[in-house]
């Protein structure tokens, strides 16, 4: 069992705080300027990769150089492509009517909700899921076998989700398909491959923290992210809003796994 350097680890943990809220504060200034809030989906990963690169210039010099820079190259390549495909979805769209619907109902100044209820919600979480990769880049124990379990697990995770942004920005840009549902790759198996991904991720970056004290107790990190995209604001509303929108969800809400990939119903049976 790795120790960590919690006194180092301690002091940084305001630091990494405030570039959450810094960058999430920015984002709101954006999204106030042009009155498309959506852009906070674009900070999500932007706020990850930051805190985790603010996380491994601080702990230089109290954690093993080839946990932090494994930490870091993790968390960096989920959050930029993440952050890189939003961005390209959403250009040009107008607001996303998650937020109108969520601002429509704002009592008082709907730029305050907006700040408090989205971009310092969000600052919170980016902060609270991202410590087991903060606690990581202070391990002073060189990576043993889990670590290899840890990367095994992001890979899984980080295939299912770039392969099935990818399987559904190429389905929708195919005119042939206006209208029709996605119901093939990776989205046969699972409605959600890319929240199950997500999920995949975070907990592997929590295994590379899981051989320390210090990084078991991060555990509640990765189900709170976990729990964001099943029974948050991930699979219940996206289901919830396809079913009301696309009649042909129902069946295909009844035949395939909504979260853990899983054969078609039918097959099974």
């Amino acid at each position: 069992m790795s120790n960590t350097d919690l006194s180092a680890w301690a002091v940084g943990l305001p630091v990494t705080a405030a570039t959450s809220l810094a960058l999430f504060t920015v984002f709101f200034a954006i999204g106030a300027r042009t009155k498309r809030h959506r852009v906070v989906d674009v900070a999500w990963g932007l706020a990850f990769t930051a805190v985790a690169l603010v996380g491994f210039a601080l702990s230089s010099g109290h954690g093993d150089t080839g946990r932090r820079v494994l930490a870091l190259a993790l968390t960096a390549v989920w959050g930029l492509r993440l952050a890189a495909h939003i961005g390209s979805r959403s250009r040009g769209k107008p607001e996303d009517p998650r937020y109108e619907k969520l601002l429509s109902k704002a009592p008082g100044s709907a730029l305050w909700y907006a700040f408090t209820h989205v971009y310092l919600l969000q600052a919170a979480l980016v902060w609270f899921i991202s410590l087991p990769v903060q606690v990581a880049q202070y391990g002073r124990g060189t990576l043993g076998p889990l670590a290899i379990v840890a990367i095994v697990l992001w890979l899984i995770g980080f295939v299912f989700e770039a392969v099935g942004d990818w399987q559904l920005t190429r389905f929708k840009a195919d005119p042939a398909h206006r209208g029709k549902l996605m119901k093939t790759g990776l989205w046969r198996y699972t409605r959600h491959p890319n929240y199950f991904g997500d999920a995949c991720v975070w907990w592997g970056l929590f295994l590379l923290a899981a051989d320390q004290w210090a990084g078991l107790c991060t555990i509640a990190s990765p189900i709170v992210m976990t729990l964001l995209l099943t029974a948050g604001s991930g699979m219940r509303l996206t289901d919830r809003h396809m079913a009301d929108t696309r009649p042909e969800y129902a069946e295909y809400m009844r035949r395939t796994s909504g979260f853990i990939p899983l054969p078609p119903r039918h097959a099974r049976s």
